[in-house]
């Protein structure tokens, strides 16, 4: 049987590290628990802003624990476009998202840790910075925005008149999402933009069921990468 209290000195010996990144500029800002407390998480703001297209992008790191004796910690670059807090953590090819670290006990160990996960956190986001300047010069057409949800939002073959109308519904939410959002009037009619609209309508759109662990679902996507938001930037860069 796992008691409370060996969960809290496990996290402790987990989110160890973690400790050593305050001398970088690095602060703590919010943490809990999902899954009964079987995981346990810390969430963390960079102390750099990111100027990126002109538009400011704040990265957060989120820490993870699970209770499996491992002491492993898994940790998620979630780099959040201020003006809308919409998070644009994309599956890049050229730098990790994610990554696990195992604490190691030592003061050594640990500063060592904290310097390979800055290290990285800030490749990923100079990398992401390159891939919103490419997706920016790319052009896209009503034509194509249209087919870019219709692929992301599919009718299945056998939906009722009901699940049509649902669908539908949520196409549209999108597609508002893109051409009225306020803070993209600005941006031009681009695979960025698309990014953006998906990436909102991702968060911040409501279910058509929401399930007890909806929440909980919705912030493992948000730290993990989102399935849709992923899959919208794999189609505008197909094109």
């Amino acid at each position: 049987m796992v008691t409370d209290r060996y969960k809290v000195v496990q996290n402790t010996e987990a989110f160890a590290f973690t400790d050593a990144l305050l001398g970088s500029g690095v602060r703590y800002e919010t943490a809990g628990s999902l899954q009964g407390g079987r995981k346990v998480w810390l969430l963390a703001r960079l102390p750099r802003e990111y100027i990126i297209s002109g538009e400011r992008i704040s990265p957060y790191l989120v820490f993870s624990n699970t209770h499996d004796g491992s002491g492993a910690v898994k940790v998620a670059v979630t780099p959040v476009r201020v003006v809308c807090n919409n998070t644009l953590n994309l599956a890049l090819d050229t730098a990790k998202r994610s990554w696990s670290m195992v604490h190691t006990g030592d003061i050594k160990g640990k500063i060592r840790e904290a310097e390979d996960t800055l290290f990285k956190a800030e490749e990923y986001m100079d990398r992401l910075g390159a891939e919103f300047g490419q997706l920016r010069k790319k052009k896209i057409t009503g034509q194509q925005v249209t087919g870019y949800i219709e692929t992301l939002l599919p009718v299945p073959a056998d939906a009722t008149k009901a699940q049509v109308k649902n669908i539908n519904r949520l196409r549209e939410d999108l597609k508002t999402r893109y051409y009225d959002a306020p803070d993209l009037q600005d941006t031009g009619m681009n695979a960025y933009r698309f990014i953006n609209a998906a990436s909102d309508f991702a968060t911040h759109a409501a279910p058509l069921r929401r399930s007890a662990n909806y929440n909980e679902s919705l912030f493992m996507r948000t730290m993990d990468g989102n399935p849709l938001v992923d899959k919208a930037y794999q189609l505008v860069c197909a094109a």
